[in-house]
């Protein structure tokens, strides 16, 4: 499965488009990790344990975002963007929201 960013591809023809898809992965918060982060907020510097949770979720997020192309019978995803959010659930919770978007494509 070819996934990309771009919605032109050179050298390979785009047989038909199959609609848009959409993929969402959503982590909960973890009280340890946001004291860290805390910390991290107050001295400077990077936060690795957020780093490594919106990197592992824009991973989940493409992979889901291939199965459900694949259900199209797709064989690629052209524009293919990822945004990442939040949603607050209360006055101490905060879920980390990853979405992908795309175009899946049947390829010749």
């Amino acid at each position: 499965m070819l996934l990309t960013t771009t919605d032109v591809l050179q050298g390979v023809e785009i047989e038909g488009y199959l609609g848009i898809v959409t993929a969402e992965v959503v982590y909960g918060s973890n009280a340890l990790r946001d004291f860290f982060a805390g910390i991290r907020d107050i001295i400077g510097g990077r936060t690795g344990a957020y780093e490594r949770v919106f990197e592992q979720g824009q991973k989940e997020a493409l992979e889901e975002l291939e199965r459900r192309a694949k259900r199209l019978e797709a064989n690629g995803i052209i524009g293919v963007a990822i945004n990442t959010g939040t949603i607050n659930i209360d006055q101490t919770g905060v879920l980390l929201l990853i979405t992908a978007t795309g175009t899946a494509v049947k390829l010749r």
